[in-house]
């Protein structure tokens, strides 16, 4: 049998090594905005658990992309959703409008109907009124109520947010850029 046996106080006394630190990548350092940017967050209640982690996801990255000011606005559904950006977007108030919601199967409508409406009254809204409208409305081929389901498309939901709020900066970015390149007659 090999026991080695030690000195109590000869452990105590030897420094004891920490491991090197875990290197983490810095925050990017994304650029700011000439003005301030105010954007509406419209998104439909129909299976909220699951579509609230978009706007949670959306929000954070917002915050991380200098866009500080987000209101949110609830409707029932995602077959709403384009009247109220419509509306929102007519107020002049918002420099950009971000859409989400689940469309599946059921109801009266068919849910791939129901989806590329959404989408088309969406990109109407956007030319008609020159501010930028982006979608989270997704459309599964197939949701099933369980817990698998759910979770999945929770974490499905959760990475659309992040990247739809990159988007809406860039765009955002790039628009700002644009529209004071058309102002000083470069464009």
């Amino acid at each position: 049998m090999n026991q080695m046996l030690q000195d109590p106080q000869a452990e105590t006394s030897q420094p004891t090594q920490t491991p090197p630190p875990v290197p983490q990548d810095p925050a990017p350092d994304h650029p700011r905005f000439a003005k301030p940017q105010r954007v509406a967050f419209v998104q439909a209640c129909w299976h909220r658990d699951v579509v609230e982690e978009a706007r949670i996801a959306f929000v954070k990255e917002a915050e991380a992309r200098h866009l500080n000011h987000v209101d949110v606005f609830e409707v029932p559904g995602s077959f709403e959703i384009p009247l109220h950006a419509q509306i929102l977007a007519k107020t002049r108030r918002y420099t950009a409008i971000v859409a989400a919601g689940l469309v599946v199967d059921g109801g009266i409508y068919r849910h791939e109907f129901v989806a590329d409406t959404v989408i088309k009254a969406l990109m109407d809204v956007q030319l008609r009124t020159e501010v930028p409208v982006f979608s989270a409305v997704l459309t599964p081929q197939q949701f099933h109520e369980t817990e698998v389901h759910y979770d999945f498309f929770r974490r499905h939901f959760a990475i659309k947010g992040v990247e739809v709020a990159a988007a809406c900066a860039e765009t955002l970015l790039g628009l700002e850029r644009l529209r004071g390149q058309v102002a000083a007659g470069i464009v």
